[in-house]
């Protein structure tokens, strides 16, 4: 029998070949489909990926269940002709997270619900992420307690997975700071993961799996969620420094199968992910630089048909996605400080992109719609494109793209996501120096 694709490329790169898997956690429609044309370009698995808030058995913040996520991207796939066989579905920090302020059983009842949710829907990779501490629970909690839970959550999926003749899932242990949905401060700087705590995170997982309905699962886990020392913030970007991470890259070197699981990779310099790639993080997790990417690309268009049409015909998009931002600031309130000013300039543009919460507003879709039939009835000029999307403008000029709204919003994207396929897929035929890390600083 062969080897499912995701363990097939993690056994690739612990083999000694730097390749890893890039993740995309969205649901916005462009994006996935732009996803899709980056797998089908670079010749990728395409893992997507919904997070405990965005999905879950009661809606989410999407309104989407587990299934009905399921359908949504196997539609889209149909539709762009993405063969099925490529696409892989994960769940993310899937656990109490959604519930924490509520007391643990309760909480724990509605996490177990959620992953038979998510693997009964067919999602083959399960994060199990049971970090935080619930209403009654002790701050922090227990490493034993986490894993004892993780591991409860293992055996709902396993049985889950068997019951519905699904092939058994593969797992993520670990957390890292910040808790999904949410962003890092850098004013104080980053902590990397220490080799120690590495350990025991692995060494406490192991023990709980130990029961003998879940060591066929532990044989499973595939990766473990360690903070390497990338992140962002509303405003910047923590790079990764290969040297920091390196006693945590070389404890890696020691463990057998798994590999490390990166998230908040958003924003990274392409150089620094081929870099975390090579030094064990071989998952790679990406989603608000991929929606940052579409809130230009579509602030772009906006300013060509400001330049195009009167006043009356626009669709007045930034002003649109500020007036729902205002009416319903739940989703960025807590987040956002400072004057008016400043809260003006980080609604639309800070890099932690909380206005992707909106993008299925029903004046949002309406002025979207809009836009894109405006500037359908009235393609942009070449001079505009130049002025305003330069990139496709190129492409476009090569011939390589069509002067179309829905085009130039999935190439803008596309950029973004493929540096993390070139990231991922690069060198599959030559394996890794025996220190990658001298090597590469040898060359320069």
């Amino acid at each position: 029998m062969s080897m499912p694709p995701v363990q097939s490329l993690i056994a690739i790169h612990r083999q000694g070949h730097n390749v890893g898997l890039y993740s995309v956690c969205c649901s916005n429609e462009l994006v996935l489909r732009a996803a899709m044309d980056v797998a089908r370009r670079h010749d990728t698995v395409l893992l997507i990926e919904a997070t405990s808030n965005q999905v879950d058995q009661f809606g989410g913040y999407t309104g989407m269940t587990p299934s009905q996520y399921r359908d949504y991207v196997l539609a889209l796939a149909r539709d762009e002709n993405f063969p099925a066989q490529r696409l892989v579905l994960g769940g993310d920090h899937l656990g109490p997270n959604a519930w924490q302020k509520r007391p643990a059983e309760e909480a724990m009842a509605n996490a177990r619900t959620l992953i038979e949710a998510y693997v009964a829907a067919g999602f083959h990779k399960i994060h199990l992420d049971c970090s935080m501490s619930c209403a009654d629970d002790p701050t922090p909690l227990p490493d034993a307690t986490v894993a004892a839970r993780s591991a409860e959550l293992a055996r709902i999926a396993e049985r889950t997975a068997a019951a519905h003749g699904l092939p058994p899932p593969v797992y993520v242990i670990g957390t890292e700071v910040p808790v999904p949905g949410g962003e890092a401060s850098l004013a104080g700087g980053l902590q990397v993961t220490t080799p120690q705590a590495a350990e025991q995170t692995l060494a406490i997982h192991r023990e709980a799996f130990a029961a003998p309905d879940l060591i066929a699962a532990w044989d499973r886990v595939i990766a473990m969620v360690v903070q390497p020392g990338v992140d962002f913030d509303h405003s910047s970007v923590h790079d990764y420094d290969p040297d920091a991470a390196r006693a945590l890259a070389d404890f890696l070197e020691r463990q057998p199968r798994i590999v490390f699981e990166a998230h908040s990779t958003d924003y990274q310099r392409e150089d620094g992910l081929h870099a975390l790639v090579r030094d064990h993080f071989a998952i790679l997790k990406v989603g608000p630089a991929a929606t940052f990417a579409y809130r230009e690309a579509l602030f772009a268009l906006a300013a060509i048909e400001a330049e195009l049409l009167p006043p009356a015909q626009r669709s007045d998009l930034p002003q649109v996605l500020e007036r729902c931002m205002l009416e319903h600031p739940r989703h960025w309130q807590q987040h956002y400080h400072g004057d008016d000013d400043e809260l003006r300039l980080l609604r639309a543009y800070a890099l932690s992109d909380r206005c992707r919460y909106y993008w299925g507003e029903p004046a949002l879709v309406a002025a979207v719609q809009r836009l894109f039939d405006n500037l359908r009835a009235h393609a942009p000029p070449l001079f505009l494109l130049s002025q305003y999307l330069p990139e496709q403008y190129r492409a476009v000029r090569a011939g390589a793209l069509a002067n179309r709204p829905e085009a130039l919003v999935r190439h803008r994207i596309g950029l973004c996501l493929d540096e993390y396929a070139r990231a991922c897929s690069a060198n599959v035929a030559g394996p890794r120096a025996a220190d990658g890390r001298a090597a590469a600083a040898a060359n320069g």
